[in-house]
């Protein structure tokens, strides 16, 4: 079935888009959630304003994130956990436990997924952490592995 995109879908297609998706995709998700629609004449003739308000919606997206970004770059956060008698934690301190306690330093929600950690912190100590959005947005922000008494 093909569709008009009236929003942006992270790995599918961007607002004013056509596109040929699953026909149980399209009816299930993307024509209830208000996401598309399909592809008839009458829509095709207002493609050139949903492409415009498209465009202008991730303009604003984009400056809101660089606003984000520019903010928690260089921002510290102190995460505690139990260690092991060999000094190592007891598990690891993982990105949704960083993400969390960034979220509330902030006081805005910060999805774990934007952490390029590499691997979970397993010994105290200092690390520094690339956040990444789309549109090669980035933000370091410096964590302090501490040990939980």
């Amino acid at each position: 079935m093909e569709v008009i995109f009236i929003q942006d879908v992270p790995n599918q297609a961007r607002a004013g888009e056509v596109r040929r998706v699953a026909d149980g995709f399209a009816r299930n998700y993307l024509i209830p959630q208000g996401l598309a629609q399909m592809a008839t004449p009458e829509v095709l003739k207002r493609l050139h304003k949903i492409k415009a308000a498209g465009d202008e919606t991730r303009i604003r997206e984009t400056e809101v994130l660089e606003e984000l970004a520019k903010a928690l770059d260089g921002t510290s956060v102190n995460v505690m956990a139990r260690v092991t008698p060999t000094g190592r934690y007891y598990g690891a301190i993982t990105s949704a436990q960083i993400a969390t306690q960034l979220s509330t330093n902030v006081g805005r929600e910060i999805d774990r997924r934007l952490m390029e950690s590499g691997e979970p912190i397993r010994e105290p100590g200092e690390y520094d952490i690339v956040l990444k959005w789309a549109n090669d947005i980035e933000a370091t922000i410096h964590i302090v592995a501490e040990v939980e008494e």
